[in-house]
């Protein structure tokens, strides 16, 4: 026996601009707006897998190439570059 997962398509009404900032936050982080949105869904939904997403979490931390050469942000400085 074969089981098999079928994906509703759902239509959105969403402003254009939230959408393009929506879709360079996904940009930023390597993923799609539609998983983006398909991940949120399952948490509402109450059907993410906690642990898959955690370990998914630690394995992009490792492998991160990210190095702010021990420069911190501070509240003044945060607060001096708005959100785009």
């Amino acid at each position: 026996m074969r089981t098999y997962t079928v994906y509703m398509n759902i239509t959105f009404s969403v402003d254009d601009e939230v959408v393009r900032l929506a879709r360079k936050h996904a940009e930023a982080i390597g993923k799609s707006l539609n998983q983006l949105m398909r991940e949120h869904l399952e948490i509402l939904a109450g059907t993410s897998d906690a642990p898959t997403q955690a370990a998914e979490f630690s394995r992009l931390s490792r492998e991160s190439k990210g190095n702010s050469n021990g420069w911190k942000w501070n509240r003044e400085e945060i607060q001096r570059y708005p959100m785009k």
